[in-house]
């Protein structure tokens, strides 16, 4: 069953559309949930519930589904992403393998820029990141 889904309100919607995305593994639901989600609210909407699971879902819905089409947003979500809290023990706890994911993503970004970010914006989110 595919699951719908529309803006989350608060961090409590949006931590049970993540809760459910996570367990089913669904990138493309997730892909829609970032899609419809402002970047912005981003480490608000997260809280302190940032884990490695949800930060490579995230990644990988952006990779398998929205760089393609829409690459300012994905630079944006990144961003964001970056101020959310637990970021940077989620980033130390990331394998090789996984961090590789992030390095794609950030390649195709590179690949795909548009005029919402500079390869200057890239390489400063890059160090961000630890790449």
């Amino acid at each position: 069953e595919k699951l719908r889904i529309s803006e989350p309100s608060n961090a409590y919607d949006f931590g049970q559309i993540i809760n459910a995305v996570n367990a089913n593994k669904d990138k493309a639901a997730c892909a829609d949930l970032l899609t419809v989600t402002d970047p912005k609210q981003l480490p608000v909407l997260l809280s302190n519930k940032l884990e490695g699971e949800i930060f490579l879902i995230f990644i990988q819905s952006l990779e398998y589904y929205v760089v393609g089409k829409d690459p300012g947003l994905v630079y944006q979500h990144l961003l964001y992403l970056s101020k959310a809290e637990r970021f940077k023990v989620v980033l130390a706890l990331l394998s090789k393998n996984e961090k590789e994911h992030v390095q794609q993503l950030f390649d195709l970004l590179a690949e795909n820029r548009n005029h919402q970010y500079s390869l200057g914006d890239l390489k400063t989110l890059r160090k961000v990141y630890e790449l």
